[in-house]
């Protein structure tokens, strides 16, 4: 006797109709804000703000938070790439929750343990995180952006980012497939 299992297929948002969606939000920021989209500033933002709190003397000290700060006229959390991180915290739990897909759970490849999972997440993010700074931008501030205002460097940035990820996958696919 075998069991049919039944399998709910996930839905998922056209990723062209998607592509273009992101499109109109990055002409909108440039539209409306006078500048494009970026990830990298408010997480920028956060660590002064921390750092300034919680070791206010240190942070005095660093010239890299205090210039930071004081280019931000002293309140680095009232920056606009602030709000715009927020927003799309809000917006992705809200279409989560609207997709019936908001649930604590670590997805992964039956091949690995969600330890290692979580590990590799935590690594990757890292590495692109401190990429970001030596880059001068996140993916989106650097690439989108860039490639948004035809910066002969936004799209060297997104061939970089998608051919080191395209040369990374092959040694990796283990982890996820």
């Amino acid at each position: 006797m075998t069991e049919t299992k039944e399998v709910k297929k996930t839905k998922y948002l056209n990723p062209y109709l998607g592509g273009v969606l992101l499109g109109l939000v990055l002409l909108s920021a440039n539209f409306i804000a006078g500048r494009g989209l970026g990830a990298s500033g408010a997480i920028k933002s956060t660590i002064v703000a921390t750092m300034t709190t919680v070791a206010p003397v240190a942070s005095e000290k660093s010239g890299f938070i205090k210039e930071f700060r004081e280019s931000h006229g002293g309140k680095p959390m009232k920056t606009w790439l602030v709000f715009e991180m927020l927003g799309v915290l809000v917006g992705g739990f809200i279409s989560g929750a609207l997709a019936g897909r908001l649930k604590f759970k670590v997805e992964h490849s039956p091949k690995i343990t969600s330890r290692k999972r979580l590990f590799l997440a935590l690594t990757g993010g890292a590495l692109f995180g401190f990429g970001s700074q030596l880059g001068r931008g996140c993916t989106s501030g650097a690439a989108l952006s860039g490639m948004a205002v035809l910066s002969l460097g936004g799209f060297i940035t997104m061939m970089a980012i998608f051919g080191t990820a395209y040369a990374l996958a092959y040694f990796f696919r283990k982890n996820w497939i």
